[in-house]
C-alpha cells in the first residue's frame, strides 16, 4: 500500500512538472511570434523613415563617402601635384593659342605693310558700303563764301576748312562745333595775321603738328595744328598756290602753283629745299604719301606727273581730253584723277595711259544740242582700298568701286549734295566722308548755284559690323542745318535740290 501511494505521488508530481513545462513553453512561442512581428514592423518603419527623411540617409551616405575618401598624406600630395600639373598644362595651351593668334595678326600686318610699301595693297571695302541716310548727313555752316578746300586731322577728331573769304575754321567732328576760327582779312591789309585772298589748298602733317595753307597771293602759311597759332610764312611762288601735301611720316612739304612749279620745303626747319619744273600750264592739284615723291595735275597741259625727288626726275601720264583739275593717290602705285571733260581715270605708275577711264562720270547738263559733261571738281580715295569718291555740281557725290588690279571703275551709289563739291576727304578709318560745298567752283566763277549752301558736310558711311564715330541716324548738333537737297519740315523754305542753271556761259577754252 505504501509503495502504491508513493508511486501515485511521483506520477502527480511528474504531471504537475509537465504542465509547468508546458506553461513555460507557451509564453516562449508567443514571445517569438511577437518578436518576429516587431522586427518586420521595425524594418518597415526604418525603410519609410529613410525615404521620408533624406537628412539621415544623406548623413549616412556622407559618412560612408568620408570613410572611402580617407587618404594618406602621401596620396594627398600626389593628388594635389596632379591637379597643379593639369592647371599648368591648360595655361600653357591657352598661352600657345594666344601666341599663335598674335603671330597670325602680326604676319597679317607685316604682309599689309609690305604690300603698302610696294603700292599693291587693296583692301576690299566697297562691298560692305551702304548708301547713307540723307537725314544723317551733318551740315556745318561758318564760312561766308564758297568752301575751297578741307583736310581731316590724323586722329579723325577734327576737320580744317578754308574758303574764298580767306577764313580758316577748325571743327570738332563729334559735336560739329567750331574749335578755332582764323578770320580772313581785307585785300591789302598788311597787319592782318592770316590770308587776305582766296585760300585754295591746305594740308596737315601726319602727326597733326603743322597745318599748311596756300592762297591766291602766292603765300604759304604754317599754323600750329592744335592751337591754330600762326608760326611762319613761306614766300617763293610767283602765282597762286593751288596744291599742298606733307610727305607721310615727315615734316617735308610739297607745294604746287599756277606758276607751273613744284617746291619742296622743310617745315620743321622753316626752310626752303628746292624747286621742280616741268608742267606747261598752271598746276591745279597735288598729293603725296610715304615715298619721297608727289603727283600733280597739270590743268590744261593734259598731263599728270609723278615727281621723284631724290632722282630729280618725273614721269608724265596722258589720258584726259580736258583740263585735269584734281588728283589723289590711292596707294603708292595707283592714283585717280578728274577733269573738266567729265572723265575720271585710274592710273598705275607703271603705265603711261590710264588703266580705266569713265567718260561723263556725272552725266551731262545743258539745253538740247548744247549739252556738256559735268566737270569733275574733286576726287578722293580711301587709302589702300578699292573705294573712290568724285564730286561735281551735279547735285550728288558719287562713290565708285575699283575693280581688281584697278582695271575697272564701277559706280556704287550717289549721295545727294547740291552745289559745287570743291573738296572731298575720307577719314583714316573710312567711317565718314567730308565734302566742302560752295556756290561756285573753287578756281573761278563760271557758274553760281544760288540754291547751294557754303558748308562742310560730314557724311557717315555705313559698314555692317564696323563702328563709326558718327552713328548713323544721330541727331545733328544745334549749330548744324539740314543737308542740301533734304526735305525741310512743314512751314520752312522750299527744299533745296533743283538742278544748276544751264544757260550760263562756260569758261573760255572749255571743251
Amino acid at each position: 500500500m505504501a509503495a502504491a501511494g508513493a508511486k501515485r505521488k511521483q506520477q502527480r508530481a511528474a504531471a504537475a512538472g509537465g504542465a509547468g513545462r508546458r506553461r513555460r513553453k507557451a509564453p516562449d512561442a508567443e514571445e517569438k511570434s511577437w518578436q518576429k512581428a516587431g522586427s518586420k514592423l521595425n524594418e518597415e518603419i526604418s525603410s519609410d523613415s529613410d525615404a521620408e527623411s533624406p537628412v539621415f540617409g544623406g548623413k549616412r551616405k556622407k559618412d560612408h563617402e568620408a570613410e572611402e575618401i580617407e587618404e594618406t598624406a602621401q596620396e594627398k600630395k600626389l593628388r594635389l601635384a596632379k591637379v597643379y600639373l593639369e592647371q599648368l598644362r591648360q595655361q600653357e595651351e591657352e598661352k600657345a593659342e594666344e601666341e599663335a593668334l598674335e603671330r597670325d595678326l602680326v604676319a597679317g600686318r607685316l604682309k599689309d605693310d609690305v604690300l603698302e610699301q610696294k603700292g599693291k595693297l587693296q583692301r576690299p571695302v566697297a562691298k560692305d558700303l551702304q548708301p547713307p541716310d540723307p537725314a544723317a548727313i551733318r551740315v556745318l555752316r561758318g564760312h561766308q563764301l564758297p568752301i575751297t578746300c578741307l583736310v581731316i586731322s590724323p586722329d579723325d577728331k577734327s576737320v580744317f576748312s578754308a574758303a574764298k573769304d580767306g577764313s580758316i575754321i577748325k571743327w570738332d567732328v563729334a559735336s560739329g562745333k567750331k574749335l578755332h576760327v582764323i578770320p580772313g582779312g581785307k585785300k591789302g591789309e598788311a597787319q592782318h595775321v592770316g590770308h587776305t585772298a582766296h585760300v585754295l589748298c591746305m594740308a596737315v602733317s601726319s602727326d597733326g603738328k603743322y597745318l599748311a595753307t596756300g592762297d591766291r597771293n602766292s603765300l604759304i602759311m604754317i599754323w600750329d595744328g592744335a592751337t591754330c597759332k600762326h608760326l611762319y610764312k613761306f614766300t617763293g611762288h610767283r602765282d597762286a598756290v593751288s596744291g599742298l601735301s606733307f610727305q607721310k611720316g615727315t615734316h617735308q612739304l610739297y607745294s604746287a602753283s599756277h606758276d607751273r612749279s613744284v617746291k619742296v620745303w622743310n617745315v620743321a626747319e622753316n626752310a626752303y629745299v628746292e624747286t621742280l619744273f616741268g608742267h606747261q600750264d598752271a598746276i591745279t592739284g597735288l598729293d603725296s604719301l610715304s615715298r619721297e615723291c608727289c603727283v600733280t595735275a597739270g590743268g590744261r597741259d593734259g598731263t599728270v606727273r609723278v615727281w621723284k625727288i631724290p632722282e630729280e626726275s618725273q614721269l608724265v601720264f596722258y589720258g584726259h581730253q580736258g583740263s585735269i583739275d584734281c588728283v589723289q593717290l590711292i596707294n603708292e602705285e595707283h592714283m585717280v584723277s578728274g577733269a573738266d571733260d567729265g572723265s575720271v581715270a585710274l592710273w598705275g605708275l607703271s603705265k603711261k595711259k590710264p588703266l580705266a577711264t569713265v567718260r561723263q562720270a556725272h552725266s551731262r547738263h545743258g539745253a538740247q544740242g548744247l549739252e556738256q559733261p559735268y566737270w569733275i571738281s574733286a576726287v578722293a580715295a580711301l587709302a589702300n582700298s578699292d573705294v573712290v569718291a568724285t564730286g561735281s555740281h551735279s547735285a550728288s557725290v558719287r562713290l565708285w568701286k575699283c575693280g581688281e588690279g584697278f582695271r575697272r571703275l564701277e559706280p556704287l551709289f550717289d549721295i545727294p549734295l547740291v552745289g559745287f563739291v570743291n573738296s572731298l576727304k575720307f577719314s583714316s578709318a573710312g567711317d565718314f566722308l567730308v565734302a566742302g560745298i560752295g556756290q561756285e567752283h573753287r578756281l573761278g566763277r563760271w557758274w553760281r548755284i544760288k540754291e547751294a549752301k557754303n558748308s562742310v558736310c560730314i557724311i557717315p558711311l555705313k559698314r555692317p559690323g564696323v563702328g563709326s564715330s558718327l552713328p548713323v541716324g544721330s541727331a545733328p548738333p544745334a549749330s548744324s542745318t539740314p543737308p542740301p537737297g533734304s526735305t525741310p519740315p512743314p512751314g520752312s523754305s522750299p527744299p533745296v535740290g533743283s538742278a544748276p542753271p544751264t544757260s550760263s556761259t562756260p569758261p573760255p577754252g572749255s571743251s
